[in-house]
């Protein structure tokens, strides 16, 4: 596999269990399979940056693809509320993300790598409206195609960063890569708001459905 991590500097060899806790996914090297994600990664704080390129050898490694059809968008949402550290503090998110936890989360930490959604500023937004009780389960899963924002895949284990050979590394001009950015996340809001203000229909499902029916992993309206 093909990978690149949008940075500040040159990282030829990535440190296990480096980066920081309130990451998606807790500590880990993330990192995606599109080069143009990685050179936007790397500059948005809107000053040049470095794409490194890296080959990860998949032989024997445990993956958690949190977008096969074994999961649902809320295992990524369990996770978001375990690791994220900034959420809306009303009565409804913390009951909503105690539930998630309880039924839906995943352990990241069991396995070598995870790849899942990117909670960019935007979608990470997004997802506060769910736990809220605001924009129902359809309109979360559609709205996380919004902007085309792509899979991270990050290395969780010891293991996993012996698996990865770093190859070269370019640098990203943020004249181009901070404006397309910016680009990506304003298209993906407006996108947004158009579709939160439509019609909800009778058979969408809010968080507080899930709550009250004690859904689970395997109930089939959340397929």
């Amino acid at each position: 596999m093909l990978l690149y991590h949008g940075s500040t500097q040159i990282i030829k060899h990535p440190i296990y269990h480096g980066g920081k806790r309130n990451n998606d996914y807790g500590y880990g090297f993330y990192t995606t399979e599109n080069i143009e994600l990685a050179k936007e990664w790397a500059c948005s704080d809107n000053s040049d940056g470095i794409v490194n390129i890296y080959d990860l050898d998949l032989t024997d490694l445990s993956v958690l693809n949190l977008n096969s059809s074994d999961y649902c968008i809320l295992n990524w949402l369990a996770l978001l509320t375990r690791y994220r550290s900034y959420w809306q503090n009303n009565s409804i998110s913390e009951v909503a993300k105690k539930y998630l936890q309880d039924h839906f989360f995943i352990d990241p930490e069991e396995y070598d790598i995870v790849i899942g959604y990117r909670a960019d500023d935007s979608y990470f937004s997004f997802a506060q409206d769910f736990i809220s009780n605001t924009i129902s389960y359809r309109k979360l899963s559609e709205a996380m195609h919004l902007g085309k924002l792509g899979e991270q895949i990050v290395l969780k284990s010891e293991r996993a960063h012996n698996k990865i050979k770093y190859i070269d590394s370019v640098t990203a001009l943020s004249t181009e890569y901070y404006i397309k950015k910016r680009q990506r996340d304003l298209a993906a809001r407006k996108e947004y708001r158009d579709h939160k203000a439509s019609t909800d229909l009778t058979s969408d499902i809010f968080m507080l459905d899930i709550m009250r029916e004690e859904m689970k992993q395997d109930d089939v309206r959340l397929r």
